[in-house]
């Protein structure tokens, strides 16, 4: 029990994240909604890192341009058949200075249907850019 204590207050201990996300998380949300909304797939994508990871029910599609054929067929005619996206960011924690994860409700409207879920994010600082390194979409 003794070295169980110990190992456990070895731990660091993370304090819990600001309500809000690095302005940069934000922003590059606000422009892959940007680009969906346009019909821009390739805009869309910009955010995902080339070695990201998307969870689907059926399993995981790993890589930027795996998860971009998953999309294509919604994008035609310089539009997205789906709606328009928008995103209401839920909250965030911050893993360390270059790992954030994001909570957020996402939502489709105007299509034939209005769809809408939960999304849990993990970005990267790569660069100057803020990227999806998981995306985990409900």
């Amino acid at each position: 029990m003794m070295v169980f204590l110990a190992a456990a207050a070895a731990l660091p201990v993370v304090a819990a994240a600001p309500a809000t996300s690095p302005s940069g998380i934000e922003a590059a949300m606000a422009a892959s909604a940007a680009g969906w909304n346009a019909g821009d797939l390739a805009r869309f994508m910009e955010v995902y890192a080339h070695d990201a990871t998307y969870v689907t029910p059926k399993g995981l599609v790993t890589g930027k341009a795996a998860i971009a054929d998953r999309y294509r067929a919604s994008f035609a005619d310089g539009r997205n058949r789906r709606g328009t996206l928008s995103f209401r960011m839920l909250g965030h924690r911050a893993v360390d200075p270059r790992h954030h994860i994001l909570f957020a409700r996402w939502t489709l409207s105007g299509g034939a249907v209005t769809e809408s879920g939960m999304t849990t994010l993990v970005f990267e600082r790569q660069g100057n850019a803020w990227r999806i390194l998981t995306d985990h979409s409900s």
